[in-house]
């Protein structure tokens, strides 16, 4: 489950807010104002934050785009407030906000953000990782290459170095490549795993619905990934 931070000013919407994230087996971390919402963002890297929109100090709006100019908005950002303007919304979602709620807020509404917002990240994370496994194996080419053209002759191929554990074709869109790599991360962890799904949920991050979903929405294999874990 996610780690969330809650930041109001009013205690009875945190400890609402705080009650029902904690049913749903989140760790809530609770903030009443921005400069204890700093701390918190410095301190515990939260994986999802609601931020109230008027507080008396820093008003949200304020701390998004502090966030955002100094990259620390990393996490997705669920804004609140019971008297913002549609400009305001607008205003939020264009700094990087990824919703907003109306308060007050129902509880169907509050789950379907927040499951949302954490989707999401996860979604941004493992591109990510495509990212840098498609970088590790452009150096990796650009090593070989350079190694070759050192030589008179060619070296035979399997002198040529350690090849990347996976290869991803480079050429496609972004989305088959993300595909590509996301397959290949979850059948690895379900063989390290012996088909285990719920000790792949924990270390992937993952909700356990949340997984058997993006399982099948991959095509992994799991009746195969479990024989190859014997």
């Amino acid at each position: 489950m996610a780690t969330i931070l809650v930041v109001d000013d009013e205690l009875g919407i945190r400890d609402l807010l705080s009650e029902i994230l904690n049913d749903e087996g989140h760790t809530v971390e609770l903030a009443e104002n921005a400069a204890q919402a700093r701390a918190v963002r410095a301190q515990m890297r939260p994986d999802l934050v609601l931020l109230d929109i008027w507080m008396p100090d820093t008003d949200g709006v304020t701390l998004l785009k502090e966030w955002a100019s100094t990259g620390q908005l990393s996490m997705p950002v669920i804004m609140m407030s019971g008297h913002a303007t549609i400009d305001t919304a607008v205003e939020a979602t264009r700094i990087g906000a990824s919703a907003f709620l109306e308060k007050p807020i129902t509880l169907q509404k509050l789950l379907k953000a927040v499951d949302s917002g954490l989707n999401r990240a996860v979604e941004r994370h493992a591109s990510t990782q495509v990212a840098a496994a498609m970088a590790q194996t452009v150096v990796h080419n650009a090593m070989v290459a350079s190694e070759t053209a050192n030589h008179l002759a060619p070296e035979p191929a399997h002198d040529a170095g350690p090849q990347p554990l996976q290869s991803f074709n480079l050429d496609g869109p972004l989305r088959e490549a993300r595909d590509e790599f996301e397959k290949a991360y979850f059948e690895y962890h379900l063989a390290r795993e012996s088909g285990s799904m719920t000790r792949v949920a924990e270390k992937t991050g993952l909700e356990r619905t949340h997984l058997y979903r993006k399982l099948k929405q991959l095509g992994v294999d799991l009746a195969r990934s479990k024989r190859n874990a014997l």
